[in-house]
């Protein structure tokens, strides 16, 4: 069956320096597995699927599949499958976009030309000495590098790592044997610019690093502003070490966290699915 198909760039403005998205339009009565097998097939970090909501108060809903699994919510996934769904014709209720996913509705707006989505609530956890020393080991670090730990949310399970600066974040060779079982954001306060230099590892979903990453950036900044080290509106910075340039721009109105990033299409067709 013949199915709309978009490829979206994440997180920019600029086509190839974001973090793609495969986007299947109307896939109402796509199983699980299909769904997950395509996913595969794609290889990108994340695969969104179009269909029509089960809420009332939802405009759409989505699956997000990674290469290995199906996720409840991801950041880049939302904003890149509303622009997708807009794009072709998707006309929301209100001044708000309600987007429908196994996580429940999110919301989503538009903030000065682009997306933001309202960031589910972070779970902070403190994190043991065990898991300190296999984010030493993981990120080729000392312990002394390490400025602040924290587990930012369960599902990803993002642990958030801050480091002194961006050239310490850029200098990072991961060991990923090392890094079994964990998700790794780590972050560093930057310049020429932006405000804070951010890299994602998530070897166990399939995914090495991540371009561009959504909902590490939601949790770090829940951690960050609410911890006083980051101000109430910032931009970060990802994907420099994989030759992209995202950018995500952070926005806390003292009720929500805003997570907004441009996007644009760089394919558009259909898949035989």
């Amino acid at each position: 069956m013949k199915r709309g198909f978009s490829q979206v760039d994440v997180f920019t403005a600029v086509p190839l320096k974001g973090n793609p998205l495969a986007v299947v339009h109307g896939a109402d009565g796509m199983s699980g597995p299909e769904m997950a097998a395509f996913a595969n097939w794609t290889n990108l970090s994340e695969t969104a699927f179009l269909l029509a909501p089960t809420s009332r108060q939802a405009d759409y809903r989505v699956r997000i599949f990674t290469p290995r699994s199906e996720l409840a919510f991801a950041g880049h996934p939302t904003l890149g499958s509303c622009h997708a769904w807009l794009a072709a014709g998707g006309s929301p209720k209100g001044d708000i976009i309600v987007q429908d996913c196994t996580a429940g509705l999110i919301r989503i707006r538009r903030d000065q030309g682009r997306l933001a989505f309202a960031a589910p609530p972070a779970k902070f956890r403190a994190v043991d000495p065990a898991v300190s020393a296999q984010i030493c080991a993981a990120l080729r670090i000392a312990a002394d590098d390490i400025v602040a730990a924290q587990w930012l949310s369960d599902a990803p399970a993002w642990l958030g790592v801050l480091l002194r600066s961006q050239a310490a974040v850029l200098a990072i060779r991961p060991d990923f044997a090392a890094m079994a079982g964990l998700e790794i954001g780590v972050v560093g306060p930057a310049s020429g610019g932006v405000d804070f230099e951010v890299r994602g590892f998530a070897p166990d979903a399939g995914i090495p690093e991540d371009p561009v990453t959504g909902s590490l950036n939601a949790g770090l900044a829940q951690w960050l502003i609410g911890a006083g080290r980051a101000p109430a509106r910032y931009v970060a910075a990802q994907g420099q070490a994989l030759g992209r340039a995202g950018r995500i721009h952070v926005a806390y109105d003292g009720a929500d966290y805003w997570i907004g990033g441009d996007c644009v299409t760089c394919i558009e067709g259909h898949v035989t699915l």
